[in-house]
């Protein structure tokens, strides 16, 4: 509305500050009011009654991607998972993205182009974009579409091209400009990763006393892997000075001194840094993960925090979960026998209760270690163990290798192979199981292991990398770092973390009574986005709003 001079940015701020205090929230009225025209809905908000709730935040995602519009990493599953979870709570949360031409548009409701001008600085002068406004789960999304630079996201992919500097700074500028073009006040901007951490030197050296100066910046590190060296002048194509920023404690890399790191830069000229990793503590990440990034990360310590990745609580819940015959809980696992019983009369295993029941789901992306997975269902086979194993993964060699596994079994009443994906028998599946097999713990694409605690089974590995890095050469200093890991490090560590599926066949069987009770303990914390990870998140946000 601001883009189209049908509102000034000063009202559109107070437009927002009132549906931001209203006690409901935006996810719940969105389909009522996204058919309205704007005069329509104007005449609405100018009659909205402010009746207030507790305090909550304004955030502005500014990132590379989003499930399920474009899925890379996992970036994509976070911003969305955090941002639903956020919402939930009561916070108003939007995301802007680039308007790559991969796109999957039919996830986004009421997609429409802004009528306005929307004009952004870059290598010397002003270049228009159009804007595109929707929605996608109740979170506002904007898509920025470079007019003058269109071959910047008509691309095949999302990343890995020469000029991925000048594309993503192209896009965080504009990105800037826009918010401040349309009188956008939020509490907090959060980056993500290198791609975007350009956004934190350019608001404080341009945008902070442009009508954002309550505005907060969160960085988020999904690893370090990936860092954004480049050389200096190529931080005036946004506007930024060269020199000043080409500075030891500013951007210079630590390593090639020659070069600035961006990622570097978002670090220094952020409030608050997010590491998300759901295993490793602080300390160890620094110490030992960070790619000589450790001496930033030290002088900038008090900032970082750790959070866990989650899992989406309104579709994967056993409490709730409609594709159950029978709902259960930590309190009242009941429900999870009827569960284990149908799983075993809809695939047409025999039905034992004092059988242990193993599944596993060799989704797309599964890196799986076939000769342990071979030796598993031997092992499982020797034992009278049941065991389901569901296929959808388009590798050739997963496939080949697993349908000799098939022939070689074929007369085994036990072993049950279901070759296409089922979104209730998925659901089943972990329901029903006694253990999940996973790939691993280390990987944040994996939702596997987390909603297998949450569903009342062990998650035991077995991916070609289960253990990688598990293990860190000892350190003394790690005995006093433990207060900084994760709630569901602890948990994996204490219990499933090293674990060999031999292993836990044994204590199923020689002590049922531990094992039930070591379930339900997991089972008790919440893994999902809702739970540690949007804890960590508004202790971060709360945090800085109060600097």
């Amino acid at each position: 509305m601001v883009l189209g001079s049908v509102i000034t940015p000063a009202e559109a701020s107070d437009f927002r500050s009132l549906v931001l205090n209203h006690k409901v929230s935006v996810v719940d009225v969105f389909n009522l009011v996204s058919h309205k025209s704007d005069s329509e809905l104007l005449r609405e908000l100018r009659h909205f009654s402010d009746q207030s709730k507790t305090r909550s935040f304004h955030i502005i995602h500014i990132c590379t991607e989003m499930a399920p519009l474009v899925h890379r990493g996992s970036v994509a599953s976070y911003v969305t998972g955090i941002s639903r979870a956020l919402q939930r709570k009561g916070h108003l949360v939007e995301v802007i993205l680039p308007k790559y031409a991969c796109l999957d548009l039919d996830q986004v409701q009421g997609l429409r182009e802004v009528k306005g001008e929307a004009y952004s600085y870059f290598n010397g002068q002003l270049h228009g974009n159009k804007i595109w406004n929707g929605v996608v789960y109740g979170i506002g999304v904007t898509l920025i579409e470079p007019l003058n630079y269109s071959s910047f996201f008509n691309r095949e992919m999302i990343y890995g091209y020469p000029d991925d500097f000048e594309r993503f700074s192209y896009f965080c500028r504009a990105s800037l400009d826009y918010i401040v073009k349309c009188g956008k006040q939020p509490d907090v901007l959060h980056l993500h990763n290198w791609e975007t951490a350009i956004v934190g030197p350019l608001f404080w050296d341009i945008f902070f006393n442009k009508g954002l100066g309550g505005t907060r910046i969160l960085l988020t590190c999904h690893d370090f892997n990936s860092q954004g060296i480049e050389q200096p002048n190529k931080l005036a194509l946004c506007g930024l000075d060269p020199s000043n920023l080409h500075q030891h404690d500013r951007l210079q890399d630590n390593t090639n001194t020659q070069f600035v790191n961006i990622l570097k830069g978002g670090v220094v000229y952020s409030n608050r840094v997010v590491i998300m990793s759901s295993i490793h503590p602080k300390y160890t990440i620094v110490r030992n993960l960070s790619h000589e990034l450790e001496p930033t990360l030290n002088v900038h310590r008090d900032k970082l925090v750790v959070a866990p990745y989650g899992f989406e609580k309104s579709t994967w819940d056993p409490s709730r979960d409609y594709f159950l015959p029978e709902n259960f809980n930590a309190e009242n696992m009941n429900g999870k026998a009827v569960c284990k019983v149908a799983l075993l009369q809809q695939l047409g295993l025999s039905e034992h209760s004092s059988s242990i029941l193993v599944g596993c789901n060799f989704s797309e992306g599964s890196d799986i270690d076939v000769k342990k997975m071979k030796d598993i269902v031997l092992n499982g086979k020797q034992n009278d163990v049941q065991i389901i194993l569901m296929n959808t993964s388009e590798k050739q060699v997963l496939n080949q290798a697993l349908e000799s596994l098939q022939e070689e079994l074929k007369d085994d009443d036990n072993i049950k192979f279901v070759g296409a994906y089922d979104e209730a028998l998925s659901h089943l599946l972990f329901a029903g199981s006694d253990i999940i097999l996973c790939r691993s713990f280390l990987d944040p694409s994996d939702e596997t292991p987390l909603k297998a605690l949450s569903y009342g089974a062990a998650p035991i590995a077995v991916g070609l990398d289960a253990h990688k890095n598990w293990v860190i050469p000892f350190d003394r200093n790690l005995m006093n770092h433990d207060q900084e890991a994760t709630k569901y490090s602890k948990i994996i560590n204490n219990t499933f973390g090293n674990m060999s599926f031999g292993l836990a066949i044994d204590e199923i069987r020689s002590n049922p009574s531990k094992w039930k009770r070591r379930i339900m303990e997991a089972m008790s914390h919440d893994l999902s986005w809702d739970g540690e990870c949007y804890e960590v998140h508004l202790a971060a946000y709360s945090a800085i709003k109060n600097m």
